[in-house]
């Protein structure tokens, strides 16, 4: 087999080759795998001259061709040179989009990065960002921090999620909610209501759902307290005198601190209508 191999060699060699041959047979191919798979030294030599002069050749008339494959034919036959270069120029591009697609989330992670302090937001609306970054400034307000607690900006991003999931959008109907919890958050006379959220005493979803009354400082509260006491003492120094007594008693405070004045409401075969005021939580009723 090596004799004939050898001989088939010497014939190649004398034959005029071009590269219309070369590509319609692929003997280059097959001479390669020959050198490769021989044991001749005769039949390598005269391999790896063909091989030699077919390159140039190839390198003669087409200077693109052999700029890619002449490297690396050398050590592979023609079609895993192919192959590489295919993987190469597949590789090549992948990095390019890569590169560009880095390129075009750039910045808009750098506009992200201005609209909000958090380092892992779950979400990318600007309205709700804004709400985060306005309810964290307010929890900054007096330049608190309190060891072994929640950062400000994470509390902030538990509130903020906690209204979101009561209005699931964001309409003036969260705005607002979010506008108190931050005029509320901020106000240096109820330094409590701050405090006791950064502490953790008041949860983000219980201060997300209290009212204006629930969050005023406590001065406001006695106020409104002392409104209310003056407001029903006004009104009962409105009423008619009546005649006190402490055989009624009060359905709403069960005290026996009462005045009743009697009115003849209907016709006069009618019993009266007595009409009750509590002295003690401004409670009316009537029974005939």
């Amino acid at each position: 087999g090596q004799e004939q191999a050898l001989e088939l060699l010497k014939i190649l060699q004398k034959l005029p080759v071009d590269l219309e041959l070369l590509t319609k047979t692929r003997i280059g191919m097959t001479v390669n795998a020959l050198r490769k798979s021989s044991r001749d030294e005769e039949v390598i030599s005269l391999s790896k001259t063909l091989i030699k002069n077919w390159k140039k050749f190839l390198s003669g008339s087409n200077k693109e061709k052999d700029s890619t494959s002449s490297s690396s034919s050398k050590k592979k036959d023609e079609k895993s040179d192919k192959a590489k270069e295919e993987n190469d120029h597949k590789k090549e591009k992948d990095i390019m989009d890569v590169d560009v697609k880095v390129k075009e989330e750039k910045p808009f992670k750098d506009i992200q990065r201005k609209q909000s302090s958090f380092p892992a937001p779950i979400t990318t609306d600007a309205v709700r960002l804004k709400c985060r970054e306005l309810l964290a400034a307010a929890l900054h307000v007096d330049g608190k921090v309190i060891d072994g607690c929640a950062s400000p900006e994470e509390l902030a991003e538990e509130l903020e999620e906690a209204i979101y999931a009561e209005f699931k959008n964001t309409d003036s109907r969260y705005k607002n909610r979010v506008r108190s919890r931050v005029a509320n958050l901020r106000d240096v006379k109820n330094p409590n209501l701050r405090t006791n959220f950064l502490v953790g005493a008041i949860t983000p979803a219980r201060l997300a759902v209290m009212t204006a009354e629930e969050m005023a400082s406590d001065e406001i509260k006695q106020l409104r307290e002392q409104f209310k006491k003056e407001a029903i003492n006004d009104a009962q120094l409105a009423t008619v005198q009546g005649t006190k007594t402490d055989l009624l008693k009060c359905g709403k405070c069960k005290k026996r601190n009462c005045t009743y004045n009697q009115v003849q409401t209907r016709s006069a075969d009618e019993p009266m209508t007595t009409f009750v005021l509590c002295n003690e939580c401004g409670n009316r009723w009537k029974f005939c």
